[in-house]
């Protein structure tokens, strides 16, 4: 009982800190999930390159999946991605996205995508390694493009499939979200509205572009490097609760904005928006 999944990194469009309700598009980068089943009763899991890694969630998920279905095992999970962890870049949000779809498979049992998203969702909570339950990471990540979400009931309010050029910056600290001051972020929950409200109207670049300034005053971020892209992309944010930035535009728009973000300290590239979502590799 082996099988393997990936599941797309995602940027941020409306951070859910505030309200509870979130806003991600999925990015071509990727989380790969290898579960391998047996009946020993124990799930330990693994995750490539870093072997000091907590790997309590994608434990978790397995055995979320496993107990969702009945099913009484053990086995292993091994994980493996060149995307920055705790870099706001959703990556716990992929890991347990191609780690329930790796499970599924392996059990031989289907399901709908945004119910298995769910389970992640359930299992994210279960690990203590989210605050919001991160339900518009985690559907960005398995349904593809981008989505918008009410994360108190994971309730998918939108979902559209944009495709943009997109630059990412990431600093060489990390940030984790369980370390962020939510009372703060509360405080701009009046502009998480507006946030909300520009991206049910499809006005995606803009409600990055405001919830990336609010939530860099809440969480102690330097709005530079989104000045730095301004006013020629089509939306730039912080991601998530950092430290990475996002920008989305045109490519000529986005190598314009890699050069000026090249000039900090960090890791800079280029990508796209990714559509298909998580999937069977």
């Amino acid at each position: 009982m082996r099988a393997t999944a990936r599941a797309p990194a995602a940027g941020t469009v409306l951070n859910a800190l505030a309200t509870g309700r979130g806003s991600a598009f999925a990015i071509d980068e990727y989380v790969h999930a290898t579960v391998d089943l047996d009946d020993a009763g124990e799930v330990t899991g693994e995750v490539a390159d870093f072997p000091d890694a907590d790997t309590t969630l994608i434990e978790a998920c397995v055995e979320t999946v496993a107990r969702e279905h009945d099913r009484d095992v053990g086995g292993t999970v091994r994980t493996q991605t060149a995307i920055p962890m705790a870099g706001g870049l959703k990556s716990s949000s992929a890991a347990a996205n191609a780690t329930v779809l790796a499970t599924l498979d392996a059990l031989g049992v289907e399901m709908n995508r945004e119910d298995a998203c769910r389970l992640g969702v359930q299992a994210a909570r279960e690990a203590g390694v989210t605050i919001t339950g991160a339900f518009d990471d985690a559907s960005a990540s398995m349904l593809g493009g981008v989505t918008v979400t009410d994360n108190t009931s994971d309730e998918l309010l939108a979902r559209e499939e944009p495709e943009w050029h997109v630059v990412v910056f990431t600093p060489d600290e990390r940030a984790y979200s369980a370390d962020a001051d939510v009372a703060r972020c509360e405080r701009i929950a009046g502009t998480a509205q507006v946030v909300e409200e520009l991206a049910l109207d499809s006005r995606y670049g803009e409600a990055m572009t405001v919830n990336g300034f609010a939530y860099c005053g809440a969480l102690n971020f330097d709005t530079e490097p989104m000045l730095d892209a301004l006013p020629d992309v089509r939306g730039v944010s912080l991601s998530g609760t950092g430290p990475s930035y996002v920008a989305v535009g045109t490519r000529e728009q986005m190598e314009q904005t890699q050069t000026a973000w090249a000039e900090y300290e960090g890791t800079t590239w280029l990508t796209t928006t990714q559509r298909a979502g998580a999937q069977l590799t």
